[in-house]
């Protein structure tokens, strides 16, 4: 039987993910709240960046009511490095959307992301028996793209005209998937990834 993500803490041996809550906001404005990272598209793009933790934190608690939003730490010393979320649940065909994700630059391009993407995943599809997740991003983000696809996904198409983003203009979405048959195979790859 499908469940909705509780919120419980997933940890790792990278990463410490916790259901984030209004007191994580300042060190997440430290971490993420950056030209760098909303320029490739998070969080609707350049237009749609706070000016400070305060707006962070307005717009963050309104709209995390609609998914289950995590803070993503660092084992090693706790400091708060992204974010990534669990949303867009449907438990009548067992599919969720993993998405909502924004690193600080100092880890892109490190365990971070396959870390968070395992426990993320591991919960979504072991602990609440989802038969499909999808994780999308702008056309125009082709680092996103990549490292979805490094994950293991598969690209099934891209919805032309499909959001609007926070200038008001409209963005192609690429939407790839994982289902639960692939997941042994991803679950293996992003082990070794992550060790490596």
């Amino acid at each position: 039987m499908t469940k909705a993500p509780d919120g419980r803490s997933l940890t790792g041996d990278i990463v410490r993910l916790d259901r984030l809550v209004a007191e994580d906001i300042e060190s997440l404005y430290a971490a993420i709240g950056n030209e760098q990272v909303y320029a490739g598209g998070f969080g609707g793009g350049l237009a749609g960046m706070p000016a400070d933790a305060d707006q962070m934190r307005e717009q963050w608690v309104a709209s995390a009511t609609q998914r289950t939003a995590y803070v993503v730490r660092l084992i090693a010393d706790g400091t708060v490095v992204g974010t990534s979320s669990l949303g867009d649940v449907d438990l009548h065909n067992e599919s969720a959307h993993l998405g909502w994700t924004g690193y600080a630059p100092s880890v892109w391009g490190t365990a971070v992301n396959p870390a968070t993407k395992l426990l993320l995943l591991q919960h979504a599809f072991e602990d609440c028996g989802f038969g499909r997740v999808k994780i999308q991003t702008g056309s125009a983000n082709t680092r996103s793209q990549a490292a979805i696809a490094k994950l293991g996904a598969t690209r099934e198409g891209v919805l032309r005209r499909h959001k609007r983003v926070a200038d008001g203009s409209f963005r192609d979405t690429v939407v790839f998937s994982i289902l639960a048959d692939e997941w042994p195979d991803v679950r293996k790859r992003l082990q070794e990834r992550i060790s490596g």
